[in-house]
């Protein structure tokens, strides 16, 4: 993971041009159904800032992570609100947020890491509250330009949130990367809901 960090840090300007504009607006779409107007949302890995921002303008009440330092400060002087250095590893929140966003933020982590990530967020959303998550489509982990990714399919995540009993997934979709010069790129987006009576 520090190496992921790590190049995040050196390229942040170059990834923060590229993704600032991207038109996320169809993702956002079934994630803030569920989030109560003005309700609290994590974004947990908000790299440039974008939709850290789209949910403010929208009226929702934002906290922001990332764990690469300078793309934080540029995430924050876009959003206009403080973005904490933080790695979804070290998340210790309970109860606290109607939703929580992970755009293409856990995929960096090995695939053994992830069941614990999953816990911690379940137990960081209100019960009833929702997490929308985004991986590569495939199968398996692997190194690309210094970064890790775990790739994953519908059945390997169904596997993985096993772990979190108190997430439940509601719904997954395929979709292709929504940058115009990377449309070849699949991606699996799910919705995951803490369940009512869970932790």
């Amino acid at each position: 993971m520090a190496a992921t960090i790590d190049h995040y840090d050196q390229n942040a300007r170059s990834y923060f041009e590229q993704t600032r504009d991207v038109d996320m607006r169809p993702l956002y779409e079934p994630f803030l159904a569920w989030i109560p107007a003005g309700g609290a949302i994590l974004d947990a890995g908000c790299g440039s800032g974008r939709d850290t921002r789209a949910f403010q303008e929208r009226g929702y009440r934002v906290t922001a992570i990332d764990a690469a330092p300078e793309l934080a400060r540029l995430a924050e002087a876009h959003a206009g609100i403080a973005v904490h250095v933080q790695r979804l590893e070290e998340l210790n929140w309970r109860d606290r947020f109607d939703g929580i966003w992970a755009c293409a933020s856990l995929l960096h982590l090995p695939a053994g890491d992830l069941p614990d990530a999953f816990q911690r967020l379940g137990r960081a959303l209100k019960p009833g509250g929702v997490l929308y998550a985004s991986f590569k489509y495939g199968q398996g982990e692997h190194q690309r330009e210094g970064r890790h990714f775990t790739d994953l399919d519908a059945d390997r995540l169904a596997e993985i949130t096993a772990a979190a009993p108190e997430l439940a997934i509601y719904q997954w979709w395929y979709t292709a990367d929504r940058r115009a010069d990377r449309t070849a790129q699949g991606w699996l987006n799910a919705l995951l809901q803490r369940k009512e009576t869970g932790a």
